[in-house]
């Protein structure tokens, strides 16, 4: 079924349906559990951060946006509004292909400025969560009823191929989600999109910038315990579709920023030793009393060095946006003529 994925896709646009699944969308339990336990065996013990947005992991995420500590959404969403205007008038006309949508929020500032003046616009939202896309095409029906909204639930690297068939377009990857990448994911990443985006089209990436430590510490660790929730649910998802028995009260949220890779690291502590099931593979993992186990990064970047990694990729920056504390950037960046540059590889198992 998914063996043409762009053929299908362009049967979706055709017709008129508003959600086409991409390669590997519906993830079983079998792929969660061999992700755990792949993880579980690793040294040091990691999970997998694309599991994090399950139903209910979806909804808390967008409950951390909304907290006083967490800056950078508002602060990403005060330059949209400010600046979409001014994006559109540097990029002209163009499709909006959205990496990473979520409940597609933010991008209602670009899609004000994109509409023409008749309204017609085609909107194409990537992301793993069934739950955002529904919400958000409800949302976007109501709100914006002459854009045309075809979601693609999948990866990122799942939904690649059909940006050839989109050109001239926009592809958007907001909220500085490139920093949940490490630097191998990242060259994957950025080579995997040169391979497919056409030369001429653009790229409006956000990214979070280094700043003071105590305002990014406090930004993954707010006094709501939002964000402690939502790392826990991924425990919480391995009880309720692993079977894995984890007593959630001997688990702790942590989130510290480490200077030497300048990035925020979250983690979940065992404050006690606990025996983790993994029932459909038949898996039993032993994590002692004061293991940490990774659960996300969240890179923080700096401007120069950032650009020149991307040119290495044939991206030229057009633009770059900021607000006043240059705490959070919007970069708009166009692919230019990738002949001397090598063929993308296939993209890595979890992009």
């Amino acid at each position: 079924m998914n063996s043409d994925f762009p053929g299908r896709f362009r049967q979706a646009l055709g017709s008129g349906v508003m959600l086409v699944d991409a390669p590997g969308a519906r993830d079983t339990v079998l792929t969660f559990a061999r992700s755990v336990v792949a993880g579980l065996r690793d040294q040091p013990k990691r999970l997998h951060c694309r599991f994090l947005y399950d139903a209910e992991g979806s909804r808390l995420f967008e409950a951390i946006t909304q907290q006083p500590e967490y800056y950078p959404t508002r602060t990403e969403a005060a330059i949209l509004a400010k600046h979409a205007e001014d994006i559109r008038a540097l990029t002209g006309p163009r499709t909006l292909v959205e990496l990473g949508s979520g409940y597609s929020v933010k991008t209602e500032h670009l899609l004000n400025a994109f509409a023409d003046d008749d309204g017609a616009l085609l909107y194409v939202p990537v992301d793993v969560s069934d739950t955002a896309l529904r919400a958000a095409s409800r949302t976007i029906s109501e709100n914006f009823a002459d854009v045309q909204f075809t979601g693609i639930k999948g990866t990122y690297g799942s939904a690649l191929p059909i940006l050839r068939q989109l050109s001239p377009q926009l592809v958007v990857f907001l909220g500085s989600t490139i920093g949940n990448f490490n630097q191998a994911e990242m060259t994957a990443f950025w080579r995997n999109v040169a391979g497919h985006l056409p030369t001429g089209d653009f790229f409006l990436l956000g990214v979070d910038l280094v700043k003071d430590v105590g305002v990014l510490e406090a930004a993954y660790n707010d006094a709501a315990g939002i964000t402690a929730r939502f790392t826990k649910n991924y425990l919480a998802r391995m009880n309720r579709e692993l079977g894995s028995e984890i007593d959630l009260d001997w688990v702790e949220h942590v989130a510290t920023w480490n200077s030497e890779s300048e990035r925020i690291e979250i983690s979940l502590r065992f404050t006690a030793g606990q025996r983790i099931h993994v029932r459909p593979l038949s898996e039993e993992i032993d994590v002692e009393a004061g293991e940490q186990i990774l659960i996300e990064i969240s890179r923080k970047f700096r401007l120069p060095q950032l650009s020149e990694e991307l040119a290495t990729h044939g991206f030229e920056v057009a633009q770059t946006f900021t607000d006043e504390k240059e705490w959070f950037a919007l970069l708009l960046l166009q692919r230019m003529d990738d002949a001397i540059l090598p063929r993308a590889p296939l993209p890595p198992p979890g992009l």
